[in-house]
């Protein structure tokens, strides 16, 4: 019934548009106007009998059907102007499948090109422009012309566009359709629907189109209690960069989207071409005034560790969020992330908050009296505290425990031959193992003080962002060693322990130092130094070539500088993956054999770019293997790379693999390499 009232309604609107276009037109007299209608009614007449004989697809009489149908000159504006209608009585059958009009296999009009349909043959929904953006009834041939429309305008206009973002308004949005594959793309979409649309409750985010290859999500969240925008990055990593999260906390009515947020995740994306990406603990500095306050400086991007996910809308693995840093927070940003990260958990929620607030008041202010103005150039940033990815720091009662990953010792052998002989300092990781941790706080008058944050009421392992050893301790002031917490964990101990701390660690041994008075044993501490097996990371990425999990492998971000294009299209080697336990006896030669491998397969491929995207295979895998049986495989959506491909590849690769030759100790070794195909 409702379709029915519907349609008799757009059937009376749609009379009337008529008789005013054909009152303001000039043309033949009534008579001839009669006449011409009549004829124009006997050839339709003629044609619906033809169908009810002989159902056939009624699309290829689009040229001499007199109504109903757009004209060629027309065909480019479809659902943009109101078409004209096929009378009922004109329509005896459905003009796509040919079936019968009864009382229960009704009409219905298409709204893009006026026919007359069954209920199946005109079962999908599409935005015309004509209906104001509203959603009217089309039928199956008008939905994918208007598809078809809507990628040619994709392709041509975003493509061309390194910014769709505009001075005034929002970028396109992207739309599905309801069928898989297809979508549609909305010009200067109207913030005001959206962002009710956000409140009402959407169940899925907002798709924001800022060029050709990457998209925006936008979702309104709850996190710990605090409605939130959540706008995440989809596309970075295909040019070498983690996904990109940004939990800010909603202004009282605000009523506009942060699309400082979209501008920000566009320079970002420009500088991946030049090499630069943001990881954990980087800073992104903003160019001018961001969310309307100068004193919006950048965004600080940290890993998820301790805290709460759930409701969240978000990207593939790997990724990271941004916080918003106060620009008098700068300068420990820059020298000392960790410290900030931190703080910001003392005054949020511990570790840290994912989310940022506006126009709150810096954490910390002048740097003034530190330990750290003797570890770290605040002036020029000449240099700074060294840090050893994954060394930890376990402060327990009588106890404390230096871990260093069996990995870190080419990162500590730097730090420790670039220290002064009389002063080790290392920075230490956030110890996800520990139940509190040490941080600062800088008082109203400027003088820091340590505190320690915590989960539980009663932490039983502490952690610390560095240690320090000093050998200003005398051997007659009758200690062994000195251990206090100073901002951080220092310790201080004579010139010769000294000597025996820097041997330990260059023969990567482990070492402790004892602690207190000589004549107090029993008030003694340990200060423990250990190398570890490196903490094996949760890598949730998926192999595009079986789907195989990549969590043993270790992974590592990569930046091509030489660029492979063909057919508007590129290719780009973004990441590479090697076994581990693989012996590799010369690095140097190793990555000199990976990049010709890449730069093999890329150049085998280049041909076919334009074809492997459209078949929907715009991330690509390729494993290599060197044991005794020396091979590759290449794949896509988790499905090996069909035979056309894979020929080409071969021709390539065979001879670059063979290159390496046999290694008499070599143990089998296997890397992993990912690749994605972008517009160009």
């Amino acid at each position: 019934k409702e379709d029915s009232v519907i349609e008799e309604k757009e059937r009376e609107e749609s009379g009337l548009e008529q008789q005013d276009e054909s009152c303001s037109l000039e043309g033949p007299s009534r008579g001839d106007q009669t006449n011409t209608n009549k004829a124009g009614a006997g050839r339709g007449e003629e044609a619906m009998g033809e169908c009810a004989a002989s159902p056939v697809d009624l699309d290829e009489m689009s040229e001499t059907s007199p109504v109903g149908i757009l004209s060629k000159d027309r065909v480019t504006v479809l659902g943009e102007v109101a078409p004209v209608w096929v009378p009922d009585a004109e329509a005896q059958v459905c003009m796509k499948c040919g079936i019968k009009f009864t009382f229960t296999k009704r009409r219905h009009h298409c709204r893009a090109c006026g026919k007359v349909f069954c209920a199946l043959c005109s079962s999908l929904k599409f935005k015309l422009t004509h209906l104001d953006g509203k959603e009217g009834r089309v039928c199956i041939s008008c939905h994918s012309a208007l598809i078809k429309k809507r990628r040619v305008w994709f392709a041509d206009e975003i493509s061309s566009s390194a910014n769709l973002i505009p001075l005034d308004g929002l970028p396109p949005i992207l739309t599905s359709t309801g069928v898989k594959g297809d979508y549609t793309v909305e010009e200067q979409p109207s913030e005001m629907l959206l962002i009710q649309e956000l409140e009402s409750g959407r169940p899925k985010p907002l798709v924001f189109v800022l060029n050709a290859n990457l998209l925006a999500m936008v979702k309104l969240v709850n996190d710990v209690n605090r409605k939130c925008w959540c706008v995440t990055t989809k596309g970075m990593h295909a040019v070498g960069q983690v996904e990109l999260v940004v939990l800010l906390q909603c202004l009282p009515e605000e009523k506009s989207f942060p699309k400082d947020i979209f501008r920000h995740f566009i320079q970002l994306y420009r500088d991946t071409f030049t090499g630069k990406v943001v990881k954990h603990l980087s800073l992104s500095l903003f160019g001018s005034s961001f969310f309307g306050s100068q004193d919006h400086a950048g965004f600080l991007y940290v890993r998820s560790t301790l805290q709460s996910l759930q409701g969240l809308p978000l990207p593939n693995q790997p990724y990271l969020f941004g916080l918003l840093v106060h620009r008098a927070e700068v300068a420990w940003a820059k020298a000392f992330p960790l410290r900030l990260m931190l703080r910001l958990g003392a005054e949020y929620r511990y570790p840290c908050p994912l989310y940022s607030v506006r126009f709150r008041k810096p954490l910390f202010g002048d740097i003034g009296h530190t330990i750290m103005r003797l570890l770290v150039d605040f002036r020029n940033y000449r240099y700074s505290l060294p840090v050893v990815s994954g060394l930890t720091v376990d402060l327990e009662a009588h106890r404390t425990c230096i871990k260093i990953p069996n990995t870190g010792y080419n990162e500590l052998m730097k730090a420790v031959n670039k220290s002064n002989e009389h002063v080790l300092a290392i920075g230490a990781c956030f110890n996800d193992t520990a139940d509190s941790h040490l941080i600062c706080v800088q008082a109203d008058d400027g003088q820091y003080q340590t505190q320690a944050i915590s989960i539980h009421n009663q932490p039983r392992k502490t952690g610390s962002c560095f240690i320090i050893f000093s050998s200003a301790l005398k051997a007659s002031a009758g200690y062994l060693a000195k251990s206090s917490v100073v901002e951080g964990l220092m310790v201080q101990i004579t010139v010769e322990t000294m000597a025996e701390l820097r041997r330990s660690l260059r023969e990567m041994k482990d070492h402790t130092v004892t602690c207190g008075r000589l004549d107090q044993s029993e008030s003694q501490e340990l200060v423990c130094v250990q190398w570890v097996e490196e903490k094996c990371t949760v890598n949730k990425i998926i192999s595009p070539i079986d789907g195989k999990s990549m969590e043993s492998i270790s992974s590592t971000k990569m930046f091509q500088k030489s660029e492979y294009k063909e057919n508007g299209k590129i290719i780009r080697w973004t990441e590479t993956g090697d076994n581990p336990k693989g012996a590799v006896t010369d690095s140097a030669e190793h990555n000199r054999l990976t990049e010709r491998i890449a730069r093999a397969f890329c150049l085998a491929l280049c041909p076919h770019l334009k074809l492997l995207k459209e078949d929907g295979m715009a991330k690509l895998g390729l494993r290599v293997t060197f044991d005794s049986q020396e091979g590759f495989v290449a794949g896509s959506n988790g499905q090996p790379l069909p035979a056309q491909y894979l020929n080409a590849l071969n021709s390539v690769l065979i001879p670059v693999i063979h290159s390496r030759g046999r290694k008499r100790d070599g143990k089998p070794i296997v890397m992993e390499l990912i690749f994605y195909i972008l517009e160009n």
